[in-house]
């Protein structure tokens, strides 16, 4: 049988270009458009049932700006589909009618027909809604949605929670703003052509290597003190594996098309760490939260198995296996891959359940949440076929010495 770079048998690449190019286009982006598109007043239904049905009538505002996202990345990269960019556009009227506050800050949460219920002292939405007006752009080469796009990047990158969340007692800082800024400036250079998408995105990459890898503790912290100090605390020393495996990814993606090898390498570090802190050695899978000196963790759910650092597991390893060459990422993500997609698929209703608990019992049927929608499941679909694609190819092992 044929090896690919000593590590991925092309059978099994064959079967995973059908596994992820289908589930895509054949099961995620039909579901949400079945039953989460609303017809009456725009956008998109994030609280579903297993089946489809409604659980609830409000609307999650990251998920409107992600889905429109989602609809706007495949028009412009797969397939130029009437139904999707019609989709996106009814989004993209809905976020700017009903989304949108008085200050120009975006709501975090609203009723169905868009009447504010809550807003947050951080700024996702806004980064959300960004990556969504670009590819609306690209798709149409509307000036409006280019400055749209532009205007929400910038209230984004330049907000200031004002109260901060962590107060003058125990000041702190989290890996979330320069991760999210990372993804943002990708998606807008890609878009739009963003000017200063490299420059923002090398500060927020050198602000996670100096302020949150810790290369002494092989970790990458959630939480550290403004400087860059380890705090000795239950916030201190919490470790959130899918969000550091996500960045991880953000930053060999970087070094993968700019060119840069300290990228990769530096991406490959957080991975490897965080895989070693955060895989299940019992029952398989990422656990939630794990504590830096291996305490109790605080948040209660730490041991539950959620979708979407799963996604992020199976993007992280595919690609440090292509970028590297090394056939111990294509084990990786093996493992990865045959966890996540042994546990979360419906096979009756399509779409991934979201929540189990650590040795697989479903803990709740909902496809859709305020915080679970077409987003992090059609993403790993589409990056991860491009990636098999390309390893088809034989583009592997380009950056194998960068480490």
């Amino acid at each position: 049988m044929r090896t690919l770079a000593a590590g991925m048998h092309a059978s099994r690449l064959d079967a995973l270009v059908r596994v992820y190019r289908d589930g895509l286009l054949q099961d995620t982006v039909p579901f949400w458009l079945r039953h989460g598109a609303d017809p009456e007043y725009g956008g998109i239904m994030t609280c579903l049932d297993r089946d489809g049905s409604l659980v609830d009538t409000d609307k999650g505002v990251w998920q409107q700006g992600r889905f429109a996202w989602t609809l706007g990345v495949l028009v412009n990269t797969v397939e130029r589909r009437p139904e999707w960019l019609a989709a996106a556009e009814h989004t993209l009227g809905f976020i700017e009618a009903r989304c949108i506050d008085a200050d120009g800050r975006m709501f975090f949460h609203v009723t169905r027909d868009g009447r504010p219920i809550r807003k947050r002292r951080y700024a996702f939405s806004e980064a959300f809604a960004a990556m969504a007006f670009g590819e609306h752009a690209r798709a149409t080469g509307r000036a409006r949605s280019r400055d749209m796009a532009e205007r929400l990047y910038l209230a984004y990158a330049g907000h200031e929670p004002s109260p901060p969340k962590w107060r003058d007692t125990r000041p702190m800082k989290s890996m979330s703003g320069p991760m999210i800024q990372i993804a943002v400036c990708q998606a807008l250079r890609e878009s739009i052509g963003l000017a200063r998408a490299d420059g923002d995105i090398d500060r927020a990459i050198a602000e996670i290597r100096r302020d949150f890898m810790k290369p002494d503790l092989r970790c990458c912290l959630e939480h550290v003190g403004p400087d860059g100090a380890v705090i000795g605390h239950a916030d201190g020393r919490l470790l959130n594996p899918g969000h550091a495996i996500e960045g991880a990814w953000f930053l060999m993606l970087e070094g993968k098309t700019r060119g840069i090898g300290e990228y990769v390498a530096a991406g490959c570090d957080i991975l490897d760490w965080m895989w070693d802190r955060g895989w299940d050695q019992v029952h398989g899978g990422l656990l939630s939260f794990a504590d830096l000196d291996g305490k109790p963790v605080a948040e209660y759910w730490h041991d539950m198995k959620f979708w979407w650092p799963h996604n992020e597991a199976i993007i992280a390893t595919l690609l440090a296996y292509q970028l590297t060459g090394d056939a111990r990422y294509a084990r990786l993500h093996e493992r990865a891959h045959d966890y996540a997609y042994g546990l979360f698929p419906d096979p009756e209703f399509g779409e991934w359940f979201g929540y189990f608990h650590r040795d697989g019992r479903l803990s709740s049927p909902a496809k859709g949440t305020l915080y679970k929608g077409c987003f992090h499941l059609p993403r790993q679909q589409l990056v991860c076929w491009r990636l098999c694609e390309e390893i088809r190819q034989g583009r592997v092992g380009a950056f194998g010495a960068a480490r």
